[in-house]
């Protein structure tokens, strides 16, 4: 009686659901393919337009030795050895004072206040400073630093606005690289009577450290390019100026703009000298990124 009210079960049939999944892969390949060539095209005719209109500057070794002290805005010669080295020196300085900032501000995010209130108005200040356009940061510190306490335009409040700019970007990437550390590397060490202070400095983020240097070096090639900050506080120099507390210093965005107002367009003199300082940027900003990917792989974890 069981075995008559028992009817067989047919097995179900994927056809019409297989043919509607590979005409929605092979839609979302063609719109994913197409959306990458869009990206690819204007980031590659930039590339090439800097490259060939820079290219005969950056080949001379006057422009990596020489400064434009004593030049003026027609005369052809000098080079860019001073504002290399004022966006290296500016960049140095934010970067020693943001990066331990942004790193331990992550680890409390991460590690000790996810559900704190101090950790949830940490978590809203850092989104606020995310979205802070770079010439808001630059005037916040000109009321502040030059106009309250007094101090000088100089490179070092350039350092400061750009601090502002580069700790959210080191605070988001860090962040997102020690959540994907797994729990259980810290469960085990704990279990093993690890302090919780301990785990973190000698696990969590040694696992995470490719990432975090990765993150860091982007977030520095990204402030290397700003401009508002060098045009309010501090005046462009031709000259080369390593005292970061007083002076005018050089640096490449503010060579750009000087040779824009120079008249860059108009006279090949400027012009050439913009498109050479365009692109040594641009080879310094590839240099960190391509130092991020080695780093990043140098200090991966090794698999056993």
């Amino acid at each position: 009686m069981t075995a008559a009210l028992e009817k067989p079960v047919k097995a179900p049939t994927f056809q019409g659901v297989s043919g509607r999944r590979k005409f929605t892969d092979n839609l979302a390949t063609v719109l994913v393919t197409a959306s990458v060539v869009i990206a690819i095209i204007p980031l590659i005719w930039v590339l090439w337009t800097v490259v060939s209109k820079g290219i005969g500057v950056v080949t001379s070794s006057t422009w990596w030795m020489n400064s434009q002290a004593g030049m003026t805005a027609f005369a052809a010669g000098g080079g860019a050895y001073h504002a290399i080295v004022g966006s290296l020196l500016q960049a140095l300085i934010c970067a020693i004072i943001s990066i331990p900032i942004g790193i331990f501000v992550a680890i409390y995010l991460v590690e000790y206040g996810g559900g704190t209130r101090l950790g949830k108005i940490t978590t809203f200040m850092v989104d606020i400073l995310t979205g802070v356009p770079s010439i808001v940061a630059a005037l916040f510190i000109y009321a502040l630093w030059v106009a309250t306490f007094g101090f000088q335009r100089s490179g070092f409040a350039v350092s400061l606005a750009l601090v502002l700019l580069m700790i959210p970007v080191i605070v988001r990437s860090t962040e997102e690289m020690l959540r994907i550390v797994p729990m259980d590397l810290r469960e085990a060490s704990y279990a093993l009577g690890v302090p919780k202070w301990k785990t973190i400095s000698a696990i969590v983020v040694p696992t995470a450290l490719s990432g975090i240097v990765t993150g860091i070096l982007l977030s520095l090639a990204r402030v290397m390019g700003e401009t508002a900050p060098l045009l309010i506080l501090v005046g462009y120099a031709q000259a080369i100026n390593f005292d970061m507390f007083s002076g005018f210093m050089g640096s490449l965005p503010g060579m750009m703009f000087d040779q824009t107002s120079a008249g860059a367009g108009a006279n090949p003199v400027p012009t050439d000298r913009l498109w050479g300082a365009a692109l040594t940027l641009v080879v310094l900003i590839a240099l960190l990124n391509v130092g991020a990917r080695f780093i990043a792989k140098f200090f991966a974890p090794k698999k056993v």
